[in-house]
Order: C-alpha cells, then sequence, then structure tokens
C-alpha cells in the first residue's frame, strides 16, 4: 500500500492533462478524444491562439527534414528542383519516388548498401500492398526517408567528411543541421534523440518549429532555407506522395509550406507568414486531418481543400457511422 504524504506536504504533482483537440464520434455517441497542443503564429511571427503547452520540447520527428535539407545545402551540395524535395521528403515510397532516389545513388557514385536507414515497406498503404503483392521485400530504398539519406551521403562525400559515421550526433553534418535548427527556429535544441530513420533527432517547442517554417518560407530568395522551401513547394508530390495531405494543401494553397511528422506533429507556413504547429499527444495520425483543417481555418485559410484534409469518417459495416472531428 503506497505510503500517505507527510503532514504538510503538497504530495506528488499530478500534470495537467493537455487539452481535447479531437473527437471521437460513432453513432453520435463519444467513444474516445484525443489531447494536445497547438500553436498559431501571426504574420509577424508573434503566438496568436495556443492549446496546451507549445512551449514545452517535443521530438519534431520529419518536421525537422526541411532543416536537415538546407544544412546539405549550407555544406556544399547543389540540389534544386524534385531532387532537393526528396531530401526533405517522408516519401510514400511510389515508383517514381523510388526511381529518383536509385537516380540520385547512381549520380554521387553511391550504392544503397550504403544507406543507414532501416529496411522498410512504402509508407503508403496501398503502395504497400502493390509492393508486397510483386514479391518484394522490406528494402532501404523504399523507406520513407531514403531521399534524405541519399542527400547526405552525398554532400558527406562532396566535403570529404566520413560516411560510415555519417548519422553521429558528432558528424560534422549533424552538427551544421543542429545549427540550422537552432537558427530558423530562435531556440536552443534541448535534448536530442534517434529517430526512426537513425538519424538524430532534435527537439523543439512547437512554437520554436512554426517559427522554423515561417523562416524558410519569408527568407530572402537564393539562401538555403528559401530554396528549401521552393522546391518542397514547387514538387509537394516528391515531399509526400499523391494521396497525402501535405501535397494537396501545398498544391491548393500557393506558397504554403507544409509537413507532417510520425506521432502525429504537422507544422504548416502560410505564405503571408502566418503558422502554425501541433502534437497530437498519442501520436494519433487519425486525428491529425481534422486538428489540420480547423487549425487553418483559425489562420483564416477558406478552402475546398480544407473539407478533403479534414475528412476522417469512421465505418461501421463498411459504411461511414461517425468521424473524428477537431474539438476547438
Amino acid at each position: 500500500m503506497p505510503e500517505s504524504p507527510a503532514a504538510g506536504s503538497a504530495g506528488p504533482v499530478i500534470p495537467e492533462a493537455a487539452p481535447v483537440l479531437a473527437e471521437v464520434v460513432r453513432s453520435g455517441f463519444t467513444e474516445g478524444r484525443h489531447r494536445g497542443s497547438l500553436v498559431l503564429l501571426d504574420p509577424d511571427g508573434g503566438v496568436e491562439f495556443a492549446l496546451g503547452e507549445p512551449a514545452a520540447p517535443v521530438f519534431p520527428r520529419s518536421t525537422n527534414k526541411p532543416m536537415q535539407a538546407a544544412a546539405v545545402l549550407r555544406a556544399g551540395l547543389d540540389l534544386a528542383d524534385e531532387r532537393l524535395a526528396l531530401a526533405a521528403a517522408s516519401h510514400s515510397g511510389e515508383p517514381f519516388h523510388l526511381e529518383l532516389v536509385r537516380r540520385m545513388l547512381a549520380e554521387f557514385e553511391l550504392s544503397a548498401e550504403q544507406l543507414q536507414c532501416p529496411p522498410d515497406l512504402p509508407l503508403d498503404t496501398e503502395e504497400a500492398e502493390a509492393y508486397l503483392a510483386a514479391g518484394k521485400v522490406r528494402d532501404r530504398l523504399a523507406m520513407n526517408c531514403s531521399g534524405k539519406h541519399t542527400a547526405m551521403l552525398a554532400v558527406c562525400r562532396r566535403a570529404g567528411w566520413s560516411t560510415e559515421d555519417y548519422l553521429d550526433e558528432g558528424h560534422p553534418l549533424q552538427l551544421l543541421v543542429r545549427t540550422v535548427i537552432e537558427e530558423a527556429a530562435g531556440e536552443e535544441v534541448p535534448a536530442v534523440g534517434t529517430d526512426g530513420c537513425g538519424a538524430p533527432l532534435m527537439a523543439l517547442s512547437l512554437t520554436g518549429l512554426a517559427r522554423a517554417f515561417r523562416h524558410f518560407v519569408t527568407a530572402a530568395p537564393g539562401t538555403a532555407e528559401r530554396r528549401v522551401a521552393d522546391a518542397m513547394r514547387a514538387h509537394p508530390e516528391y515531399v509526400a506522395g499523391s494521396r497525402r495531405p501535405d501535397t494537396w494543401l501545398m498544391r491548393a494553397l500557393p506558397g504554403t509550406l507544409s509537413k507532417m511528422g510520425a506521432e502525429a506533429v504537422q507544422v504548416v507556413a502560410l505564405a503571408d507568414g502566418r503558422a502554425l504547429a501541433f502534437k497530437i499527444e498519442d501520436g494519433s495520425l487519425r486525428a491529425l486531418g481534422p486538428v489540420l483543417a480547423r487549425a487553418l481555418e483559425l489562420a483564416g485559410v477558406r478552402d475546398p481543400v480544407l473539407a478533403r484534409i479534414g475528412r476522417a469518417p469512421l465505418l461501421g459495416g463498411g459504411v461511414p457511422v461517425g468521424e473524428v472531428r477537431a474539438a476547438f
């Protein structure tokens, strides 16, 4: 039996629950809730709206990829267009993604065996089913980060850096990545972990993450940050895929930079400097679309793409009987 707190003591501190960002409603009954934190920046970069604790650090997961791609450019690798978009991508593993990764490896005289991302299936469910039906197995090229790893290996070769330990936190490339992230976010990285692809994973606050994307959109033309943003916005299908919300959003709203990360992290910067970032606490991706659509609505976006992004039906017997919907 646990001991009671001593007389006069405050007892254990129980953290306050994060606010509900989305509800799971089936047949008119709320059967679940997704909590999290969110921040919306105004065109000047000030906090306009916030829920939860956007100043607390999170692991941004793949939303760090634009900063990693900018570091590759700063280190001297001259990428552009689809190749630069793929360097910042969490690609779906569609044939055109895999073909470009193969071409980039050949162009830089690299082999797939040098990639240190783990073997995986395509990220897109439909692509994964087709991939398996064709008799293929998990492969490093199919892993959604293979474009980023190819760019990292290529710049290491160009700069004369070791390619064997390019994922070590103390490697010159990863030290440069940290510098780019801290400059763009306007804050220091408070913690470093290991991402799913094996690369160093640098924590930021959601507010810092939104500032970083805003910085990329508003950066001067020709800078590494602006070059990455321009490539991603011009070729969103290489950043995500044919059936992904990031692609839909960047296609529908010119000038918008959008990137999803694992564990339900999302960041968007609009052409006028407004930006938003959020994380669903339990990592559920099913809540991401409804929360993103509602956050964009609060940012003043009025476009049919919001209905497409925000649609998250629940099925019963194969037909819609409810939905995941934003709760703020």
